[in-house]
């Protein structure tokens, strides 16, 4: 397999023998001349690496030190994948929604996860039975999620069996009453249910269906396939199983839609239909989809839907109701169903007009048949049925004719001249239409007028309007001028109604007439007037009449006119070429470079200058002469990924004249982040060692984000830790093997992005034996010190005296009473008065000891949030509790002495007053125990800021 090397150094003896140790020396050997072979092949599934020492020798003796040999196990495909089960077995409803899973199946391989090798897909073998030649199944190839297809979800029945109501008695009792509802003729007393073939023969098909086993009496039985390599090689090893399902009655489907008749007479409420869960306690609730006021519907706990009052269809011909099926507590047990309630039209409603008199006119001498005109009419009820379909007919005509001139389409309401009118004889007739469905009709008044033949035309005041000048920032809207024509046709019909059309010279229908019909036309600016587009207009307007001229009558000069409008230049601002201006660049766009052209011009030719503005970052310029934005510092899309800045153009003689432009930037994510520890040292309690979760964050996005693999940097396993991915930005790091000491690990691990982009960083553990505060005992300060015992001491219970002297003072002129009443009142536990404003808030501490007063004892460290203010009390004050319980009666100091050496008290409270005259203050026997008890409160304190209560 290899040789071990042995020529380099200096040979003061003579190599002869190699020695192994370690791992796989049952599997590898050596030989004598330092050649690694096997003794039997390796499983990967048994161990992916080997670590092995190599000891050279010489005549037993060594010669050199032991060197590792690291050798990896490559995995092959030799193992098959296997599912958890022999046989599955499941269940499912009628109508299962097809894709929504019902149950799984799961296998396993034991080859290398990271490979093809272990790569799992399902396939469904086959379906028994499939006498249809259609599967009503599917599987997920990936999760083996098993679900109907849409065949599935129509054609599943269940067997066939008894429904029972809610509650409903289902002995075999009730079986026998329902056997003689359905089967009235069966007389009992003549023949016994026992031995009606009937009867058991039902009886039989109904407690099968009740006590169904799937293994022994399926539905259907799948037969499922596993195969490794992603079932896309034909040399993928594979497994099979079976999943045996039994379709069970779906109590829970909608009942719609439901029809109901507007107006039903009946007892309110009424039953229009019923809804029955699967789950027999299910509590029914109903809501309408539309939340409007009315509402009409109820639902009673047995599931039946009850209408609770007449409906009209002209007012909603529709409802859609919400039907939920909730267990005690509030959740669903069913899908919701909405449920469609559509109202049926009765023929309630008679034809309405729809005008009170419908008015039309006709030209005298128009040809037989001309439309005169069309009646409307409508009837709300439903459109497209019988009820709602009119019939036209004409009851009379006023003045009388023999026979009469109009005639009216029954279908239509259209009217039509059945000879020539002429006006001389009459100049208006009055026609009675009757307007019915099959139910009820109306009467609707028509007026026809017989108006003049277009004989006149419209005639202008004048032909030439003359000359006009306007600004070119003239408003949109402002009236040029007023012109008029005339008509000397009957005033008051089409004939004499008089129309202006801009028939020329309007390019870009800047300008329009504006008439009410009558012969009055006002000329007015319809869009900005634009100097530089066109400066000079010459308009030809035509008046014309909506109804035709009679035949050989056409339009002369005398109904055109003519008007001439110059435009004025006025000094306006740039302009810019576009109205938006949006640009997308990666972050690493190096500088200099060209991000966007803003162009822009001067109406009038002159010269302009750009400039920028917004930019806070200082991350772009612009050209002012040209408008090129460019880059002048690095983009950094983690700092700010979209932002804005205004463009200015000017006019560089009078910069008052400028128009803005906003420039909208976006910066694309480049890989330019690796992901980063967010804490680099963790401790694990030798007594009770936790996975330490490592978490990792990156400040790029996506695709250049999570999720991070996390490896150790030499990409191997290693005997004593174990790293395991958690989710997308973390992974827990498990201690394999306990060190014999306390000890701190730097851990090299590598962190890589999506991309695969990453660094390996130092991740430090220290494995220790911990406090019962959870956290790594600290021994009492070395009293070998280099200022010796004596000093340290001294040092300290000097520094500790004077600010134990002068906080009492300090909070005992502050905060204690001056009368001894006061005092004695101040004896339970309060607080000062200036920490009542403050947030402060409690952690409990276990105090483990031996001792009634141990056992009694509740240590209390107060911390702010904020941390830093004089109310913080550092260390701990032991009570014992009095008549009205703990808390309530402080204790003079006691002796006391841990009984473990991670347990320590110091007995000091320095703002609560004391009983006894003056000020007493208790100091600890040990200057070091205290401070390192301090520390360690304040460590178990912070480790559980997520557990504090408020005080």
């Amino acid at each position: 397999m290899c040789q071990r090397d042995t020529s380099a150094g200096p040979k003061p003896t003579q190599v002869n023998n190699f020695v192994l140790s370690g791992e796989g020396r049952e599997n590898i050997k050596i030989s004598k001349d330092g050649w690694l072979y096997l003794e039997k092949s390796l499983d990967w599934s048994q161990e992916d690496h080997y670590i092995i020492m190599v000891e050279a020798l010489a005549d037993d003796e060594v010669v050199e030190a032991p060197i590792s040999v690291i050798i990896n196990v490559l995995d092959v495909n030799n193992n098959a994948p296997y599912f958890n089960q022999t046989d599955y077995t499941a269940v499912v409803r009628e109508n299962k929604a097809a894709g929504v899973p019902f149950t799984r199946v799961f296998a396993l391989d034991q080859d290398d996860p990271k490979t093809p090798n272990a790569r799992l897909s399902y396939s469904l073998v086959s379906q028994i039975p499939n006498k249809q030649h259609t599967l009503l199944f599917q599987i997920n190839p990936n999760t083996g999620e098993i679900s109907t297809t849409e065949e599935g979800e129509r054609m599943l029945k269940a067997r066939e069996g008894i429904k029972y109501g809610r509650d409903e008695d289902q002995s075999i009792e009730a079986l026998k009453t329902k056997f003689d509802e359905y089967c009235p003729g069966n007389n009992p007393h003549s023949i016994p249910y026992e031995a009606n073939p009937f009867f058991t023969c039902v009886e039989r098909a109904e407690v099968r269906r009740r006590n169904v086993n799937p293994l022994e009496d399926p539905d259907y039985t799948l037969i499922v396939r596993v195969q490794d390599l992603g079932g896309e090689s034909e040399t993928a090893l594979s497994g099979n199983t079976r999943v045996h399902i039994v379709v069970q009655q779906n109590l829970w489907f909608n009942p719609g839609p439901i029809i109901v008749k507007e107006n039903l007479l009946g007892n309110y409420p009424m039953v229009i239909a019923k809804v029955q869960s699967n789950d027999p306690d299910a509590i029914y609730s109903l809501v309408q989809k539309e939340r409007e006021l009315k509402f009409p519907f109820q639902i009673t706990e047995d599931g039946e839907i009850l209408l609770t009052e007449q409906l009209d269809r002209e007012d909603k011909n529709m409802y859609i109701l919400v039907v939920f099926a909730k267990d005690n507590n509030d959740q669903e047990v069913e899908e919701p169903l909405e449920i469609q309630v559509i109202v049926d039209d009765v023929n309630d409603n008679a034809p309405v007009c729809e005008k009170e008199e419908s008015v039309f006119e006709v030209q005298e001498n128009e040809p037989v048949g001309s439309l005169v005109g069309q009646l409307l009419a409508h009837d709300i009820d439903d459109v497209g049925t019988l009820n709602a379909q009119l019939t036209y007919t004409i009851l009379s005509q006023n003045p009388p004719t023999t026979p009469i001139v109009f005639s009216i389409d029954a279908a239509s309401g259209e009217i039509r001249a059945l000879r020539s009118l002429q006006r001389k004889e009459e100049q208006a007739y009055h026609l009675s239409v009757k307007v019915s469905d099959p139910a009820f009709s109306t009467d609707c008044k028509v007026i026809i007028k017989v108006i003049d033949v277009n004989n006149e035309l419209p005639l202008f005041e004048k032909t030439d309007y003359g000359s006009h000048t306007l600004a070119e920032d003239t408003t949109v809207g402002h009236t040029l001028l007023t012109i008029r024509a005339t008509d000397a046709d009957d005033p008051d019909s089409g004939s004499s109604l008089i129309e202006f059309h801009i028939s020329s010279g309007n390019e870009g229908n800047v300008f329009a007439v504006e008439t009410d019909g009558k012969g009055v036309g006002h000329l007015v600016i319809a869009k900005p007037l634009d100097y530089e587009s066109s400066k000079d207009y010459k308009l030809q307007i035509d008046a014309r009449n909506p109804e035709p001229l009679m035949k050989n009558l056409e339009y002369g000069r005398e109904s055109t006119a003519f008007v001439s409008v110059s435009v004025t230049d006025v000094d306006e601002a740039p302009e810019f070429s576009l109205d938006i201006l949006d640009v997308t660049v990666p972050e690493n766009t190096t500088k200099g470079s060209v991000l966007l052209s803003v162009e822009a011009k001067d109406p009038e030719g002159k010269e302009i200058g750009f400039k920028l503005d917004g930019d806070t970052r200082g991350w772009l310029e612009i050209d002012a002469a040209t408008g090129e934005i460019k880059t002048k510092d690095n983009l950094d899309r983690e700092t700010m990924e979209t932002f804005e800045v205004t463009v200015t153009a000017f006019e560089k003689d009078n910069p008052e004249k400028s128009s803005e432009r906003v420039v909208s930037v976006r910066l694309l994510d480049v890989n330019d982040n690796v992901p980063k520890l967010i804490e680099k040292q963790a401790f694990i309690c030798v007594k009770k060692p936790e996975p330490v979760i490592i978490k990792a964050q990156d400040g790029d996005s996506e695709p250049f984000s999570k999720p991070f693999t996390f490896t150790f940097a030499h990409g191997k396993k290693t005997p004593n830790w174990d790293l395991k991915p958690m989710g997308d930005t973390a992974a827990a790091l498990t201690l394999r093997k306990i060190p014999t000491e306390d000890k701190t690990f730097t851990l090299p691990i590598n962190i890589k992005d999506k991309a695969g982009m990453g660094v390996t960083q130092s991740f430090e553990v220290r494995v220790c034996n911990c406090t019962e505060l959870g956290y790594c005992y600290v021994a009492p300060a070395d009293r070998s010190s280099r200022l010796g015992m004596g000093p340290t001491i001294g040092i300290l219970a000097g520094t500790l005296g004077f600010c134990i002297v002068v906080f009492i003072v300090v909070i005992k002129r502050l905060l204690c009473p001056e009368n001894s009443s006061q005092r004695a009142a101040s004896s339970v536990w309060n607080l000062p008065r200036e920490c009542e404003a403050q947030q402060l808030y409690q952690c409990q501490l276990p105090l483990p000891g031996s001792g009634g007063a141990v056992r009694t004892a509740i240590g209390r460290a107060f911390v702010k949030a904020a941390g830093g203010h004089p109310c913080i009390v550092q260390v701990v004050g032991l009570f014992n509790p009095g008549p009205e319980g703990p808390l309530t009666t402080l204790q003079p100091p006691q002796a006391y002495t841990p009984s473990q050496p991670d347990t320590y008290m110091v007995w000091l409270l320095p703002w609560l007053c004391w009983t006894s005259a003056g000020e007493r203050a208790v100091t600890a026997d040990d200057a070091s125990t205290a401070n390192l008890f301090e520390q360690n409160v304040r460590a178990y304190c912070q480790r559980r800021t997520t557990s504090w209560d408020p005080l």
